[in-house]
C-alpha cells in the first residue's frame, strides 16, 4: 500500500513519519504539510518527496496517515475519502460532532477503509488485555485515570493550540473511552463531570452492561503523578490494565497493518471512523456537562 503523510507537528515527527518509513509493507511516497518549509524538512529526513500541494500527494498514494490538528484533521479527511484514499487518522476523530460524522460518512460513500490510532488499542499488552476482558461477563464498575503532564513539564506538546483550548477532555479522554467502550460497552449516560485542578476532569459514565465507570482526566499533572491506569471490578475479581513494552511507533505500525487489511477485506476495524464518531460525541456530551450548554 502506498501512503502519504499529512502534517509535520511534534506528532509526525516522533511517531508517524518513523512508523510509516519503517514499515516493510508500505510505500512511503511523501509528505504534506501546512508549513512547506516543515514538510521539506521532514520529507528529507525520511528520504521521500515533499507535496507542495495535497491533492498532488492524493493523486499518487493509496492511503494517507493524518497527523494534523482535530481541528483540521475532519477537513483533510474528507478530501481524501473523496479522492478514494483509505484513512489513517489520529484521535480525536474531529472536535465537534458534525465534522466527525462527516469523516466517517465521506469514507462510507467512498467505500474507503479507515482506521483511527487510540494508541492502547495497537499495543500488544494492552490490546490483548482489552480483548481478554471484553470476553468476560459481569464487570460491576470500573476506574481509568489518564493523567498527563503535558502543561507541567517541557513536553513538545504544550504549546498546542487546541490542546490549550480543549484540555485534557479532548486529548487523553479519547484513549480512556477507547478501553472502556469494548469492555464495558457504550455510554448511555454521561451521569456527571466536573472539573478538578486546571484542566483536571472528573466524570462518571453509565455503560450499556449496566456498569459504570470513573474517569480522571489531566494535562497537568505534576509529573511525579502522570501515568495512565484502568481497573475493572466484577464478578470475575479485580484486573488491571497492563503497561505496553513498546511506545506508539510500532503500535502505529500495526495500525496500517489493520488498516491494509480492511481495505484488502472490506471488513471495518473496530476502531473505524464510525467508532472514532461515537467517542467525539461522548466527549462532546462530557463538554455540554461541564460548560452548561447544548451539545453540539
Amino acid at each position: 500500500m502506498r501512503i502519504g503523510l499529512l502534517g509535520t507537528g511534534p506528532w509526525a515527527r516522533a511517531a508517524y513519519a518513523p512508523a510509516l518509513a519503517g514499515h516493510t509493507g508500505l510505500d512511503f511516497a511523501g509528505v504534506w504539510g501546512r508549513r512547506p518549509e516543515a514538510a521539506a524538512a521532514l520529507a528529507q529526513q525520511h528520504g521521500v518527496r515533499a507535496y507542495d500541494d495535497v491533492d498532488a500527494l492524493l493523486a499518487d498514494v493509496d492511503a494517507v496517515a493524518v497527523a494534523l490538528p482535530p481541528s483540521v484533521q475532519a477537513e483533510f479527511a474528507v478530501r481524501a475519502a473523496r479522492a478514494g484514499r483509505h484513512l489513517l487518522l489520529d484521535k480525536p476523530l474531529a472536535l465537534g460532532v458534525a465534522e466527525a460524522r462527516a469523516v466517517a460518512e465521506a469514507a462510507e460513500r467512498a467505500q474507503v477503509a479507515s482506521v483511527v490510532f487510540f494508541t492502547a488499542r495497537f499495543q500488544k499488552e494492552p490490546e490483548a488485555w482489552i480483548d481478554e476482558q471484553a470476553a468476560v461477563a459481569g464487570w460491576f464498575t470500573a476506574r481509568a485515570q489518564w493523567l498527563g503532564a503535558v502543561f507541567t513539564s517541557d513536553s513538545p506538546f504544550a504549546g498546542s493550540p487546541w490542546r490549550r483550548e480543549k484540555g485534557a477532555l479532548w486529548d487523553v479522554g479519547p484513549h480512556a473511552l477507547s478501553v472502556l467502550l469494548p469492555v464495558l460497552g457504550d455510554v448511555r449516560q454521561v451521569l456527571s463531570a466536573a472539573y478538578g485542578p486546571s484542566d483536571t476532569v472528573h466524570l462518571v459514565l453509565d455503560h450499556a452492561t449496566g456498569a459504570s465507570s470513573t474517569v480522571t482526566l489531566s494535562l497537568t499533572a505534576p509529573p511525579a503523578a502522570a501515568g495512565a491506569d484502568v481497573e475493572l471490578r466484577g464478578e470475575a475479581g479485580v484486573t488491571q490494565l497492563p503497561g505496553s513494552s513498546e511506545g506508539a511507533v510500532p503500535a502505529l505500525g500495526r495500525a496500517a497493518d489493520a488498516l491494509a487489511a480492511a481495505a484488502r477485506t472490506g471488513r471495518p476495524h473496530a476502531c473505524d471512523a464510525a467508532f472514532g464518531v461515537r467517542v467525539t460525541e461522548i466527549l462532546a456530551t462530557a463538554q455540554a456537562r461541564l460548560t452548561g450548554s447544548p451539545a453540539d
